[in-house]
């Protein structure tokens, strides 16, 4: 009889996972953005969306999902000014938010294409608010892709407005604003 395997470990992601974090948000994006974005949208993501923001990591505000050793899911959050990696480096994104005024932001949210639909990015979203409302924030927001778009929803985001993210190499990404209350 086979064993099955551990069910997925969620954990505080380290400096360690870095290389990890990195492979795993660029196979997931190029698995997964081809049903919602054309060739160049892709890879364009690939290269400038799929990137690992360190200073989530030195926060201990970003998660890994870890089966057998293996990452299978990363997502986070920031009480930081910085709405997605794309987003480019400001001084604005070292900003520390207003947890009475601003909302923290759901940051670079990724499921390996074999691991997605079974409660991981659920999971890890649930992390996310626990750790925000224990640091006084209110409400959480995020611009998703548009693969992510159906998880916000299920776990109670609301769509604002859409607009399409220009990244730095010129392509154009279409993404939704989102918001939800903390409960």
């Amino acid at each position: 009889m086979t064993a099955l395997p551990a069910p997925p470990a969620l954990r505080l992601a380290t400096l360690d996972d870095e290389a990890a974090i990195d492979a795993l948000m660029k196979a997931s994006t190029r698995a997964l953005f081809p049903a919602f974005y054309d060739a160049a949208q892709t890879e364009s993501s690939a290269e400038h969306i799929a990137s690992v923001d360190r200073m989530l990591i030195e926060d201990r505000t970003y998660y890994v999902a870890e089966v057998e050793g293996e990452l299978v899911a990363c997502g986070g959050w920031s009480l930081r000014d910085k709405l997605y990696t794309g987003s480019g480096a400001t001084s604005g994104d070292v900003r520390l938010l207003d947890p009475a005024t601003e909302p923290a932001r759901v940051r670079a949210m990724f499921v390996r294409a074999d691991w997605t639909r079974r409660g991981l990015g659920t999971a890890i979203l649930a992390a996310c608010e626990a750790a925000a409302r224990a640091k006084g924030f209110r409400t959480l927001a995020l611009m998703a892709t548009l693969p992510g778009v159906p998880l916000y929803q299920h776990y109670g985001f609301r769509v604002g407005e859409h607009e399409d993210v220009t990244m730095p190499d010129g392509v154009a990404v279409s993404c939704a604003a989102m918001e939800k209350p903390i409960n």
